[in-house]
C-alpha cells in the first residue's frame, strides 16, 4: 500500500512513530518540534504540523521558538534529561535560519547528545537559482550554507528527491539511538522538495522501536581491567556523564562501597553519587577540588567511567602524576574508551560495572581520604557563608560562591540547577552538593555563553515535575535572554537567578592570570584617553529587560534577600526571575590545579612576561600518557 503525502508530511507522520526502548520501558525518539517559519520551510514542515495537528494527532507538538540557535539547546536540555533515549527535532527556514543552529550542533556532538536538526535548503531544481539568502559557489553547484553542517554532525544527509527520505530518516534515527555515535543529526530539505508529493509506503510509517542496548565489554577485557585494578595500591575512579546516562548510579554507589576505592566526578558526571557518598571525594581536575586533585596526583590506576577526558578533567593533562598510572575506561565509545593509551573497556557503564564487580574477587582498598573531604566540606560551609577571605573581594556585595549556596539550600531534592559558561561551572563544580544524578545540568563540553534559559527550558519539558534554576550571569543573560518568551508563552515556569556583575568575571580573571590585566572584559564606558572599557559602569538594567519580555521580577541586594526572593519564586506559578549583583572581583576557592591556556613569550608589559614564566613551569607538569594500558 502507498500512502500519498508531501515530503514534509512524511517527515512528521514518521517521526510520530519513532519509539525508544531500554530495559523495557518504551518512550517517543522524537517529542515534539521546535522551530521558526520562514520562506523555507512555512510551505513544507510548516504545513505539515499545522495538519497533523487539525487532524487531532497530538503526537508531535510544536513549540515556537525565538532563536535557532536556542532551540537546539533547548533540544539537547531535553535529551540530557531524557538520558539520550529522548529528544526533539528543529526546523529552520534557509540562510541565516539553517547557520544560526550551527553552535547548537557543535554543542549537542560535542557533549554527545543526540539532537534531530532539519534545516531548509535551497531549490532542488534550481529553476530560481539564486533564490534568497542562497550562496553561490562557483566550483560547485550542489554547495549551500547548510555544508557547514557537515563537520558538526555525527550524520548528515540532503534529501534531493522524494525517493531518497527514507533511507535519509532511517540512517537519521539509527545514529540518534547510538549512545556511541549519537550527537547532531542534520537532514537537510530543499524548500521545493518539502511541498513535493509523493507515494510512499505505508511500511515507513509503521510504529518502529529502537532498542537502546546495554552492550557488556568483552570477558577477556573485564579481567585485564580486573587484573589492573587488583594490582593498583591507590586507585581511583572518575565518574562521567556516562554513568547518569546509563542510570548506574546505583551500580557504582555499591561497587564503591565493596571496593573501597575514592570516586571523583566529571562535570558530566557530578551526580553520579551524592555529595555525601562515603566515597565521594568531589569534582577533579581544572574546575574540581583540591582533595580530588590530591589523590588524582598519587592514583596509580585511574578508572574512568564514561568520561571522554577533557582537558579540564585532566587539568590540561597535569594531574595524574604518579610516574607509572595506568587508565582503564570504561565507555560505551571506542573512541573515548582509548584516551590516554588505556586499557579499554567498551561497553555500557552498567553493564561494565556489574561484571566487574565479580572479577575483582572482593579486593578492598583502603584509603585516608575520609578526614580531608570533611575539612573540603568545611570550607565549602565557609564559601556558602561568605566567611572565606576571597581574592579582590571589596564592599558589602556578595560572593558568587554566597549566591550558589543560598540556590544549592533553597533547592529540593529534586530540583536541577542549569548553568554553562563564566566561572560559575567551576564553581558550581567544587561547591554545589548534588542529591540525584538529574539535579545538576551544567554544559561545560561546548562551554557555551547563553544555554542556561534555553536549556533549562528543554529539562522542564523534559520532567515538568521538577523546579529548574536556571543560573546565568550577566554575559550569558545579554547572549540569548530572548527564550524567556518562548517559556512564557508555552506556559513552562522557570526559576532564572541573574547574577550580575558587570562583566566577564571569567575571562576577567584569566586575562589577568596571563598578564593581560582584564583588557577588555569590564561592562563599562570605554574612554578617549585609554581606549579601553575603564570608565562608569554602564546603565544596563536586565532585571527590568526580563520583566519587558514577560517574567516576574524579584530584586535582591543580600544573601538573605536572594533566600527570600527564591522562596517567593518557588511558591509562584509564573516564570520568576530573581536578579542580584555580586562582587566582580571575588575569587572562588580554588582546585590547586591548572589550565592549559598560553601565554605571549615575548611582550613590552611586565605582567605578560612575569605570567609567561609561571606559565612555563606549570607546563613541566604535562604529561602526555603515551605508556601502553594493557602493559603487564
Amino acid at each position: 500500500m502507498k500512502h500519498r503525502l508531501t515530503v514534509a508530511q512524511a517527515v512528521v507522520k514518521f517521526l510520530a512513530a519513532q519509539w525508544t526502548e531500554r530495559d523495557g520501558a518504551e518512550q517517543r525518539a522524537i517529542a515534539g518540534f521546535l522551530g521558526i517559519f520562514g520562506h523555507g520551510n512555512v510551505a513544507g514542515i510548516g504545513q505539515a504540523l499545522l495538519q497533523a495537528q487539525r487532524d487531532n494527532q497530538p503526537e508531535m507538538p510544536y513549540v515556537l521558538a525565538r532563536n535557532e540557535q536556542a532551540m537546539v539547546h533547548t533540544a539537547a536540555g531535553y535529551a540530557r534529561m531524557r538520558n539520550r533515549l529522548s529528544t526533539m527535532a528543529c526546523t529552520t527556514s534557509i540562510g541565516p535560519g539553517s547557520t544560526n543552529m550551527l553552535t547548537g550542533a557543535a554543542l549537542a556532538t560535542v557533549n554527545r547528545l543526540p539532537v534531530l536538526l532539519l534545516p531548509s535548503d535551497v531549490f532542488a531544481t534550481r529553476a530560481a537559482t539564486p533564490v534568497l539568502q542562497e550562496l553561490e559557489d562557483p566550483r560547485a553547484g550542489d554547495v549551500s550554507v547548510n555544508d557547514a553542517f557537515r563537520p558538526l554532525s555525527k550524520f548528515f544527509d540532503r534529501v534531493w528527491r522524494p525517493e531518497q527520505l527514507p533511507s535519509a530518516l532511517l540512517g537519521a534515527m539509527r545514529v540518534l539511538t547510538d549512545p556511541a555515535e549519537t550527537g547532531a543529526v542534520t537532514l537537510c530539505l530543499p524548500q521545493d522538495v518539502q511541498a513535493e508529493a509523493y507515494d510512499f509506503p505505508d511500511e515507513l510509517f509503521a510504529k518502529r522501536v529502537w532498542h537502546v542496548t546495554r552492550p557488556a565489554p568483552d570477558p577477556l577485557a573485564v579481567e585485564r581491567a580486573a587484573a589492573a585494578i587488583r594490582g593498583a595500591a591507590r586507585p581511583l575512579i572518575v565518574a562521567g556523564g556516562g554513568v547518569i546516562y546509563s542510570e548506574a548510579s546505583a551500580v557504582l554507589d555499591r561497587f564503591a562501597r565493596e571496593t573501597g576505592i575514592p570516586v571523583a566526578d566529571t562535570q558530566a558526571g557530578k551526580g553520579a553519587l551524592a555529595w555525601d557518598h562515603p566515597n565521594a571525594v568531589g569534582g577533579v581536575g581544572a574546575t574540581g577540588n583540591p582533595v580530588a586533585n590530591r589523590l588524582a596526583g598519587h592514583a596509580d590506576v585511574v578508572l574512568g567511567i564514561g568520561t571522554r577526558y577533557s582537558d579540564f578533567t585532566t587539568a590540561s593533562r597535569s594531574v595524574f602524576q604518579h610516574p607509572a598510572v595506568r587508565f582503564v575506561n570504561l565507555n560505551v565509545a571506542g573512541f573515548d574508551a582509548g584516551k590516554l593509551s588505556a586499557l579499554p573497556l567498551v561497553g555500557d557503564a552498567r553493564a561494565g560495572l556489574t561484571a566487574l564487580r565479580p572479577a575483582l574477587h572482593g579486593r578492598r582498598f583502603t584509603g585516608d581520604f575520609r578526614d580531608d573531604v570533611a575539612a573540603w566540606q568545611g570550607a565549602v560551609e565557609k564559601a556558602y557563608r561568605g566567611d572565606m577571605a576571597y581574592p579582590g573581594k571589596k564592599g558589602e556585595l556578595p560572593t558568587q560562591a554566597e549566591v550558589i549556596g543560598v540556590v544549592n539550600e533553597a533547592c529540593g531534592a529534586r530540583d536541577v540547577v542549569v548553568q554553562a559558561a563564566g566561572s560559575m561551572p567551576g564553581d558550581l563544580q567544587r561547591l554545589w552538593r548534588v542529591r540525584d544524578p538529574k539535579q545538576y545540568h551544567v554544559e561545560y563540553g561546548y562551554s557555551c555563553m547563553g544555554f542556561e534559559i534555553a536549556g533549562a527550558l528543554g529539562i522542564k519539558m523534559a520532567d515538568p515535575g521538577r523546579e529548574v534554576y536556571a543560573l546565568v550571569g550577566d554575559g550569558s543573560y545579554l547572549m540569548m535572554a530572548q527564550e524567556l518568551v518562548t517559556a512564557i508563552a508555552e506556559g513552562v515556569k522557570l526559576i532564572v537567578v541573574l547574577v550580575q556583575n558587570h562583566g566577564f568575571a571569567s575571562i576577567g580573571a584569566l586575562s589577568q592570570s596571563i598578564g593581560s590585566q582584564r583588557f577588555g572584559t569590564a561592562y563599562r564606558y570605554k574612554t578617549a584617553a585609554t581606549g579601553d572599557y575603564d570608565g562608569a559602569r554602564l546603565p544596563v538594567d536586565l532585571a527590568a529587560n526580563a520583566e519587558s519580555l514577560g517574567a516576574a521580577v524579584i530584586r535582591c541586594r543580600t544573601a538573605t534577600d536572594l533566600a527570600e526572593g527564591l522562596k517567593q519564586a518557588r511558591e509562584s506559578e509564573r516564570l520568576t526571575v530573581v536578579h542580584i549583583e555580586t562582587d566582580p572581583l571575588a575569587g572562588g576557592p580554588s582546585s590547586e590545579a591548572w589550565w592549559d591556556v598560553p601565554v605571549a613569550e615575548i611582550a613590552t608589559l611586565h605582567s605578560t612576561r612575569h605570567a609567561h614564566a609561571g606559565y612555563l613551569e606549570e607546563k613541566k607538569r604535562q604529561r602526555h600518557h603515551l605508556r601502553p594500558g594493557d602493559r603487564s
